[in-house]
């Protein structure tokens, strides 16, 4: 059943991406442009800190798949194109294989396939610290995926209906595991007030998996009989609003993923601080489309972008986009007044950040 389960949502998120059309919450986001910040190209890195360990470059193909023979096969191309683009790599939710330990090839061709990657590792939070730790050890991770996906939950049909004891048992797989713990949303977003218990129980990165990208609350209704809750699908924040939300948080590396669609949209992301930013429906689609080898294209293509991008915006780092002005307008605005963010002084943030890297010793290049 679990495996029928793991194929279906992978038949109907490149159902759902393909019938999706016109924008997302990422389309309020706008850049001031400045003609003369321009830098040259040559002095841009994509290099980032994320989880204590350094990244060449802020992207990562984030969790979708595992538990079935034709998912198995889906995880395999995957490894290859991250070994190929050097990006890390996150696993689908590991469930399958604590239910039947014979779905561990499904899961651990992504350490094959991709030897001396950044490969995570993914469970859900009812996960007790030895399903961890087994987790960990079958994929050699770096790191550690905790998915928080109560909504989904309640919409699937034989899914969860207990998340009292999520806290705790995030608490224990914290103090369990040797590596770092990550801890995102499916798609439903994070909010500050859950990313700030997530930085004071230890968890090093939080993952916002805001509302725009694959909605498995529709993927889920869609595998309901009588299909009943399509009034729940636009439940949640979305990737830029909890960005938002979470800013100026300290003890903890944000990650975004959601609805990030572009180069465009992680450069958008990184100025609404997040570290990395994670990519999964548009690249599955890419791949189940096409195969692997348009996939490694498109990953490099995106980096070559970024890297376009960041040189047009004066950014010799995914970091100093955070220097940036920007615009916040439509649904995001309206979210952020209501949540009592301040936006308007983000169109001037160039001015304080110049002055204080001056402070600070740092060379500004005009």
């Amino acid at each position: 059943m679990i495996a029928d389960r793991k194929d279906d949502h992978v038949r109907h998120a490149v159902e759902h991406r393909r019938a999706q059309s016109g924008g997302n919450d990422f389309d309020d986001i706008g850049f001031v442009h400045h003609a003369l910040a321009g830098i040259d190209t040559a002095d841009v890195t994509l290099g980032v800190e994320f989880a204590g360990k350094h990244w060449d470059t802020p992207l990562y193909v984030n969790a979708m798949t595992g538990g079935s023979v034709g998912t198995g096969e889906i995880n395999r191309q995957l490894a290859i194109a991250a070994r190929e683009t050097g990006v890390p790599i996150a696993s689908g939710s590991m469930s399958a294989f604590f239910r039947d330990p014979a779905a561990a090839p499904t899961y651990r061709v992504l350490r094959q396939e991709n030897p001396h990657g950044f490969v995570m590792a993914n469970v859900n939070a009812n996960a007790t610290p030895d399903q961890a730790r087994s987790a960990i050890d079958l994929l050699e991770a770096d790191a550690l995926q905790i998915h928080l996906n109560a909504v989904q939950e309640v919409v699937m049909p034989e899914g969860d209906r207990a998340f009292a004891d999520w806290p705790r048992r995030i608490e224990a797989i914290v103090a369990a595991v040797p590596v770092p713990v990550i801890v995102k949303e499916v798609g439903f977003g994070l909010s500050r007030q859950t990313v700030t218990w997530l930085r004071d129980a230890g968890v090093a990165v939080a993952d916002v998996g805001g509302r725009g990208g694959t909605n498995f609350a529709r993927i889920e209704n869609d595998r309901r009989a009588a299909a009943d809750f399509a009034f729940i699908e636009g439940w949640g924040q979305s990737t830029p609003s909890c960005l938002l939300d979470c800013a100026g948080l300290t003890g903890i590396d944000i990650a975004a993923s959601g609805g990030i669609r572009s180069p465009l949209d992680i450069a958008r992301a990184l100025a609404l601080g997040a570290s990395a930013t994670g990519v999964a429906g548009v690249f599955l689609e890419t791949l189940v489309s096409h195969d692997t080898e348009t996939l490694v294209r498109q990953i490099r293509t995106w980096t070559d972008q970024l890297r376009n991008i960041l040189t047009v915006l004066g950014a010799h780092t995914p970091a100093d986009l955070i220097g940036t002005d920007v615009l916040v307008s439509g649904e995001v605005a309206s979210f952020c007044r209501l949540r009592g963010i301040d936006v308007a002084s983000l169109a001037h943030r160039s001015l304080w950040w110049r002055e204080s890297k001056v402070r600070e010793g740092g060379v500004i290049h005009d």
